[in-house]
């Protein structure tokens, strides 16, 4: 049991450590004109960030619209109310284009350094309500009913132990899930 508990740490930092990497601010190694002052601060990008969390207070409030564009878990969390998966959130990446790419992510699993899933947790709720265009529950399951009321919601290598509601047709028309993903209840339009 105590080498599953450290091995679950282990996992955990790995996880910590693989998201973060990238986010910090990159140091300016060019030289600068001195004549001219300046002041700098740094800015913690709560935009592109990412929340790991092992409470269910801190994982409602990592959904919420004031959260992070990620809510990863450390193992299996029961929440006794409503989740609202809520705002537009920044992944951190660009697109072809050179525009931020607009993404939410609930993750309920662990990882190693090469990205492989470690390990896989449940996130028992009563609804989870989502709001955030271009969301997805990957790598886990989430236990209880879904409610989608936004374009692009995708399950990745995920499960919904529950019904998946949609409330508008095109929520409905551009949900994707892969053949990893299921839903154990049924998927349909509920406005």
């Amino acid at each position: 049991m105590k080498k599953k508990t450290l091995l679950s740490v282990i996992a955990a930092a790995t996880l910590a450590v693989t998201i973060f990497a990238g986010c910090g601010k990159k140091e300016d190694t060019a030289k600068t004109n001195t004549d001219t002052p300046t002041k700098t601060e740094d800015k913690t990008d709560a935009v592109t960030t990412a929340s790991i969390v092992n409470d269910a207070d801190a994982f409602v409030k990592a959904a919420s619209k004031e959260g992070t564009w990620i809510i990863a878990t450390l193992g299996d969390l029961k929440v006794d109310k409503e989740i609202k998966l809520d705002g537009e959130f920044k992944n951190g990446k660009k697109d072809d284009k050179g525009n931020d790419v607009i993404q939410r992510k609930i993750g309920l699993y662990t990882q190693d350094a090469d990205h492989k899933v470690t390990a896989r947790f449940t996130l028992t709720a009563p609804k989870l309500t989502v709001t955030s265009p271009n969301a997805r529950i990957q790598s886990g399951t989430f236990k209880g009913d879904v409610y989608v009321s936004v374009d692009n919601f995708q399950l990745v290598d995920a499960k919904i132990d529950g019904n998946l509601y949609f409330t508008t047709d095109t929520a409905k028309s551009t949900f994707k899930m892969d053949d990893k993903s299921s839903v154990t209840g049924v998927q349909e339009l509920k406005k």
